[in-house]
């Protein structure tokens, strides 16, 4: 009773809570977009002809050279210079055909039969070891370090798979060694519905281990990561799993963090050769009044600070949500190891055996040891019955911050890593790189006042479900492997912001502004006095030394001209402003004149209006961005010579880069630190190329005061129009009164004139023996000399089948 009134409670306490979730995030937007092969942030793409799905990437110790595990096959590739992949060696590792065939008849894709090399360890200075899918049929095997090739089990039989590696490709999985020794998180069978947590390849007194079979274990696990932290002798697992503990709802997914030890050996009789110190408890990424995003999509480890505790360490990880609320987003929480060693020392929930329900601990029940602690394997049977039944801890595991570390709502993340980098201020920041499920990379950094998503890069040409990400923090470098190969992208790319103001507004810890050399620059590359505002980006305040703050890719001339856009009156003007920054805000302004609504149109950095005496003139296109403002572009709207003239159907584009011609807007030298006198109408900013557009004056109007000015504008201004259109409306009558009196005429002289015989007639108006005589007596066309005959179309026209032209009726 007690047990079903909880769960009711609680219930209903999830039931208040995604009632009252109305409380928005400062969601983080991404500031700059690189698209694919964007010339402002280069990188590499590692392909071998014939190798696909480079998915398992691992570093080695040095940091010299990158190991990937891919479709029938293992590259070693060279990664001395930062930035270039070159192939060093290549093991190749697929099915025979007998295999291969093997694994068509069980009902399996041809396509999901390979090789797909999913556990690449190293094992220490002369091995490693790498274990792959193989047709359905797991099978690992040690390379040579030095040679790089496969070895071959001295009894001749292939290296078992099974419990190591997953029989299915789409199956996650996680593997780390440890001492020697593969701890591994996978599915033991065909259908993938025994999860394991193993350790394979122990050595002397030591033996392999694996979870006991006892119902309760692991629900129905997606394993996501591992780690290993030494000074606490234990291995980490995150994954995620059902949570039978609320059995309120049906199939609810929970993300977990499970340990082992690494000491562990097993019981004497219970529990043998089965973890003895196996213990898990629920990540709760969530925030205060809103649903939690429960399902864990990865999990990458950043060790403590040089000098701090240990227990500083840190876990970041990514989260989806099963709620339809929060569906299309991802949150990043970040959890310590201070926390999670807090909850496994803590109380631990009792499993009914019977019912498989999951209950709190009273005081009737007897807390007889602390499950999870290590050396539990020299413990009575008494002691191990106890853990055995008791693993789950009772308390969840809370964020570190209390909060969402980044919450994205336009993307959705799949992979994750972070780093550590030092400002030019000596403060360290963290930045995290995360990979979205469109195929494009994310670079945030957290400050106090929540996270700011420096950059994304477009890195994938499509989507795809298997992917990975490993950061080299030596090399400076990103690598993501996928389908498409292996991508190298550099961790920073400074040398894109060209001036002090959008160096500053970036916020990228790894980039300073160079006062000496005027350029943005690598932090540890300049020497005196870098300029930077990471946590504020305050560009107004630490540019205002220098005479010229200039937008990205601008004359450093203060009178560089404007963009001529010559037009005819009763035409609609469309100018573009050009996107600096996505967290900008644009909004126009006239030289001499007020931008009245009822006579300009403001919409995603687009100012239009119709042509006039009144409105011709220059034009400027500003972005505010953390209250500094620069001028992006610069237009001057005057009027064509020919007046005359109508104008064009087709679109004139015009552009900073391209218009009249290859002419740049001017910037301003000076800034300003806030909105002018008149109001500016702020427009949210886009990613669009800048552009400059004359459209006909058949664009679309919106309904609204605006269309009173182009009425008003267009009223007085048909005049020539009307009269032009009235003279040849008189000129047509006319001429028809002429034609119909010339025909009235020519009747009545046709009824006096004599009827010549027949025989001089037309030949139109001869029988059709006459006209065919004709034809037979009528000389035929010289062939030699290119003459056509009669039948033979001419200009590419064919005659019908009554010797008229086809379609035009007789």
């Amino acid at each position: 009773m007690a047990s079903t009134q909880q769960s009711f409670l609680t219930g209903s306490l999830f039931i208040i809570i995604f009632i009252s979730s109305s409380r928005c995030h400062a969601h983080a937007v991404p500031r700059v977009t690189f698209p694919l092969e964007s010339p402002g942030r280069p990188f590499t793409v590692f392909t071998l002809p014939g190798v696909y799905n480079a998915t398992t990437l691992l570093l080695s110790d040095d940091e010299e050279t990158l190991f990937v595990g891919a479709r029938d096959a293992v590259l070693s590739l060279n990664i001395t210079n930062a930035g270039h992949l070159q192939l060093s060696k290549k093991i190749d590792w697929s099915p025979t055909n007998e295999e291969l065939g093997a694994c068509g008849m069980k009902g399996t894709p041809e396509m999901d039969c390979p090789n797909f090399v999913r556990v690449l360890q190293v094992l220490n200075s002369t091995h490693m070891f790498a274990c792959g899918t193989f047709a359905f049929s797991p099978r690992c095997s040690f390379i040579d370090s030095e040679e790089f090739t496969l070895l071959v089990n001295p009894s001749g039989k292939p290296e078992e798979g099974r419990g190591r590696c997953p029989y299915n490709p789409y199956h996650k999985n996680t593997a780390i060694t440890v001492g020697g020794e593969l701890y591994t998180a996978t599915v033991a069978d065909y259908r993938g519905n025994r999860p394991v947590i193993s350790r394979h390849l122990s050595e002397g007194d030591r033996v392999d281990m694996k979870l006991d079979d006892t119902p309760g274990w692991l629900e129905d696990p997606t394993f996501i990561s591992s780690t290993y932290i030494p000074s606490e002798e234990k291995v980490y697992f995150f994954f995620s799993e059902m949570g039978r503990e609320y059995d309120f709802v049906d199939k609810f997914t929970v993300s977990r963090i499970a340990q082992v030890c690494t000491s562990d050996v097993g019981g004497q009789r219970t529990l043998q050769r089965r973890w003895t110190t196996f213990a898990k408890a629920q990540l709760l990424c969530q925030a205060k009044g809103e649903l939690p995003y429960n399902v864990l999509q990865d999990m990458t480890t950043l060790q403590s600070a040089e000098g701090a505790s240990k227990e500083d360490t840190l876990f970041y990880g990514i989260f989806s949500s099963q709620w339809s609320v929060n569906s299309g987003r991802s949150a990043v929480c970040v959890f310590s190891l201070r926390e999670v060693k807090t909850v496994f020392s803590g109380n631990y929930k009792v499993l009914n055996r019977d019912t498989l329900k999951w209950s709190r601990r009273t005081g009737e029940h007897e807390k007889i040891a602390n499950p999870g602690e290590c050396g539990l394997h020299n413990a009575t049977d008494n002691v191990l019955r106890f853990v055995k039944e008791n693993f789950l801890a009772d308390k969840n595991v809370a964020p570190a911050n209390q909060g969402l570390a980044l919450v994205s709502p336009e993307q959705r993340y799949s992979n994750i890593a972070a780093q550590r980098v030092k400002g030019a201020n000596g403060k360290e920041y963290t930045v995290l790189y995360l990979l979205t499920e469109s195929g494009y990379l994310h670079k945030a950094v957290l400050l106090k006042d929540g996270a700011h998503i420096i950059e994304e890069i477009q890195v994938l040409k499509q989507p795809h479900q298997v992917k990975n990400l490993l950061l080299s923090a030596s090399k400076g470098t990103v690598f993501v492997g996928s389908s498409e190969g292996v991508a190298s992208v550099p961790v920073s790319s400074c040398s894109h912001y060209w001036s002090c103001a959008e160096c500053v507004l970036a916020r990228d810890p790894f980039c300073a502004w160079d006062f000496t050399q005027r350029v943005c620059a690598h932090v540890s590359s300049i020497k005196h006095q870098p300029v930077q505002d990471v946590d504020g980006g305050n560009a107004l305040n630490v540019c205002k030394t220098f005479t010229t703050l200039l937008p990205r890719g601008r004359s450093l001339l203060p009178g560089t001209p404007s963009v001529q856009v010559p037009v005819f009156l009763k035409e609609v003007v469309r100018l573009h402003c050009p996107v600096s920054s996505r967290l900008a805000s644009l909004h126009w302004e006239r030289h001499r004149g007020e931008l009245s609504p009822n006579i300009y149109i403001q919409e995603d950095g687009i100012l239009s209006f119709l042509a006039t005496p009144t409105t011709l003139g220059s034009y400027e296109c500003q972005a505010t961005e953390n209250g500094f403002t620069q001028t992006l572009a610069v237009y001057e709207v005057r009027q064509k010579q020919d007046s005359t003239h109508q104008p064009s159907a087709t679109p004139t584009t015009l552009s900073p880069e391209n218009g009249r011609q290859a002419t740049s807007p001017p910037t301003k030298p000076e800034t300003t630190p806030g909105p002018k006198d008149e109001k500016p109408m702020t427009q949210k900013s886009t990613t669009s190329t800048a552009t400059s557009t004359v459209i006909p004056s058949s664009v679309h109007v919106p309904e609204d005061g605006s269309t009173n000015m182009f009425q008003r504008e267009s009223s007085t201004s048909y005049l020539k129009e009307l009269v032009a259109v009235s003279v040849l409306l008189v000129i047509c009558i006319c001429a028809l009164l002429m034609v119909a009196a010339y025909n009235l005429r020519k009747s009545y002289r046709s009824r006096t004139v004599p009827h010549l015989p027949s025989s001089h007639q037309d030949t139109e108006g001869g029988t059709e023996q006459e006209r065919e005589a004709l034809r037979e007596n009528s000389p035929q066309p010289d062939k030699h000399h290119g003459q056509k005959s009669p039948n033979t179309p001419s200009n590419g026209v064919s005659n019908g089948s009554n010797g008229h032209l086809p379609n035009i009726p007789i």
